[in-house]
């Protein structure tokens, strides 16, 4: 793979940094609330279609006119729904999913958000049984009480659960990999209203496809999970030589049993350190007493920083002597609350003109130093808007068919602001397919839920176990569900 790589033309912006930080104090950014007040009065009208068969994800990109959009309460409200349908049929969750991964155009969307009961909770065993549409935020709210903790989900909570496991996600989990690992069992609606019981043990190769499956095989309605204790983690920062992190993450993060969280940040444009971000268990008292973060929080100052970042001349300097030492505070807080962490702070104040996106890269352990060198040379010299890369690590994974971490590897997620127009979208796919490419000369490969910029030969060279899936969903009569994703890979 050639690192150097020419764009076409220079229409996005730059982009607020993925990673999970302190918040921002309000004091320290009044100087730029009026330029972003007016901003947001600029772009007020913001908004997705409103037809509401149309379904639109987090992006506000390539929205899906559907047929119908039914929500659903159990079980037996999807088999009706399928019973009257007779056309094909996709499942949707909170929408975050950035390329039509939720939504068929012309289809029937079954709309998983009202299913967010808890059906069962053993504190002792540490195990929970909930409705797929439920979101993580929820949860965490049921099982605090019982100072339990999710075991493994995003950074963020606004993600449904059916969502997470349709996605097979991971997070900052030190040693955790994907969701898989704490999925004990699911509850499966078939295309003909069967209900399977699914886990490692039982139906167990239909277990190990609908984990990222991206709703392919059924509708996931009951998750069964297995559950953490709550304690109290402190933050701790480092900044590491890009080349050296490898051997220091494996040294002082992956061999230390009281690392929790990790992830490390690739700063646009340098690109050269590692700023590295780690949550250990402490017996410390708590500095910061709430247990979950407010569901009320209004994020004013984060979208103000978001667009003094990304807008303002000298905005990465502001981000720089401001914002990072801000956010590079040792702080001791509930496992919980860390987790309990809203997107609504990493929201612009609109997306009619530029939009957030994200991208991610899976890459085996060995090539880290090349690959990251490389990726940074393509966002050096593109037109991407990133402003920074973040790295996370994640064992592999031995069992689920559509796999995404086949063998040890880390994770680098960019977080980009692209402008909205028709020429931004198409530059935007002229070097992501650059950046695929090079993940996959690197043995690595790339992650589904966002834009659907792939070619097919990338797809199938990232995924070549797809066939397996293909077969299996004509083996269960499961080809009436799809989405925009498996309907433009052939899957």
């Amino acid at each position: 793979m050639n690192s150097k790589y020419t764009p076409k033309s220079n229409v996005n912006g730059c982009a607020l940094m993925p990673s999970p930080g302190p918040a921002i104090t309000r004091r320290h950014l009044l100087g730029s609330v009026a330029a972003a007040t007016t901003l947001a009065a600029v772009n007020a009208g913001a908004t997705c279609p409103v037809d509401p068969s149309t379904m639109c994800n987090v992006t506000h990109l390539y929205s899906v006119p559907t047929a119908q959009i039914t929500p659903v309460r159990d079980a037996d409200d999807i088999r009706q729904a399928l019973r009257r349908w007779s056309g094909r049929v996709s499942v949707g969750g909170g929408r975050f999913s950035m390329g039509g991964q939720a939504a068929l155009a012309g289809g029937l969307q079954l709309d998983m958000r009202s299913m967010r009961q808890l059906m069962t909770l053993d504190p002792i065993g540490k195990v929970a049984k909930v409705q797929a549409g439920m979101r993580w935020r929820d949860l965490q709210t049921l099982l605090d009480p019982h100072g339990l903790s999710v075991r493994t989900m995003q950074s963020y909570a606004n993600f449904t659960v059916g969502g997470s496991i349709s996605v097979n996600c991971h997070g900052r989990y030190v040693g955790h990999g994907s969701i898989v690992h704490s999925v004990l069992a699911l509850q499966l609606v078939l295309a003909d209203g069967t209900a399977l019981e699914v886990s490692p043990t039982q139906n167990a190769e239909l277990f190990f496809a609908v984990i990222g499956g991206y709703g392919g095989l059924g509708v996931v309605t009951e998750v069964t999970l297995a559950l953490d204790d709550n304690f109290a983690i402190e933050s701790s920062f480092k900044k590491v030589k890009l080349d050296d992190y490898p051997a220091w993450f494996k040294q002082k993060v992956a061999s230390d049993a009281t690392a929790l969280l990790h992830n490390a940040d690739m700063k646009f444009p340098e690109f050269d350190h590692a700023h590295c971000v780690t949550w250990s268990r402490t017996e410390k008292a708590v500095t910061q007493p709430a247990r979950l973060r407010s569901i009320q929080t209004s994020y004013a100052a984060e979208k103000v920083a978001i667009w003094a970042m990304t807008e303002l001349p000298g905005g990465q300097a502001l981000r720089r002597k401001l914002l990072d030492p801000l956010r590079a505070r040792s702080t001791v807080v509930w496992r919980n609350y860390e987790a309990s962490r809203d997107v609504a702070e990493l929201e612009p104040a609109s997306r009619s003109i530029a939009t957030y996106v994200l991208q991610e890269y899976f890459v085996p352990e060995r090539h880290f130093v090349q690959f990251a060198r490389q990726m940074s040379g393509i966002l050096r010299q593109s037109p991407t808007g990133t402003l920074n890369v973040s790295i996370r690590h994640a064992p592999a994974d031995q069992h689920t068919l559509m796999a995404w971490a086949r063998e040890d590897v880390f994770c680098f997620v960019v977080y980009y602001k692209q402008r909205t127009t028709a020429a931004a979208q198409l530059a935007v796919a002229d070097w992501t397919r650059a950046m695929i490419a090079l993940a996959l000369v690197h043995e690595g490969t790339y992650y589904l839920p966002y834009q659907l910029h792939a070619t097919q030969r990338q797809f199938d060279a990232a995924y070549p176990q797809s066939a397996r899936l293909r077969a299996l969903r004509r083996n269960v009569g499961a080809t009436r569900f799809s989405n925009a994703l498996w309907d433009k890979y052939g899957v």
